[in-house]
């Protein structure tokens, strides 16, 4: 076989030592939403957790651009991320912002090779990670940016942030 673009039918899944789940705090756009859903199809995020709005999971946008991920990847909804968080850290899941703060960490400097278990908290796509979550996680991380704007698109952050994590 050459250079020649793999199918679905001659994939094959990667086995992953660290267990990583995301959870989305007050997001609500149907195309970020059905993107994630992708994405964690990808890298393997064993559930998502949405927290703070209910999702459309009939929503056109979101099947579309998640192309029937959202059918494979485990999700639930959580009404109060506080208490999932508690949850989560009491089950040994060291929990990661995605956030620029005046504290956060440069994801490409934070060091995951002993962790085995993952939450990963993204946030509202003009806001961010809400400050009462942020009070509460172990670590904030944020990816360096080169240009003039402070942020970009939250699916693609995660998309950056979940490759950065499992490298």
């Amino acid at each position: 076989m050459g250079n020649d673009q793999l199918t679905h039918d001659n994939h094959t899944t990667k086995v992953v030592a660290t267990e990583i789940i995301l959870i989305c705090d007050h997001l609500k756009g149907p195309a970020n939403i059905g993107a994630i859903f992708r994405l964690c199809d990808a890298f393997q995020v064993s559930e998502i957790i949405f927290s703070g709005v209910a999702i459309d999971i009939n929503s056109n946008r979101l099947k579309k651009t998640a192309r029937n991920t959202q059918r494979m990847v485990r999700f639930r909804e959580s009404e109060n991320l506080a208490i999932t968080l508690e949850k989560l850290h009491t089950a040994s899941y060291t929990s990661i912002a995605l956030e620029i703060t005046a504290k956060s960490i440069d994801i490409k400097q934070f060091d995951t090779s002993k962790l085995h278990k993952i939450a990963l908290i993204i946030g509202d796509e003009n806001y961010g990670v809400s400050a009462t979550v942020l009070e509460k996680v172990h670590h904030t991380l944020h990816i360096p940016m080169y240009g003039d704007n402070s942020s970009m698109n939250v699916a693609q952050a995660t998309a950056i942030a979940l490759y950065a994590l499992r490298s």
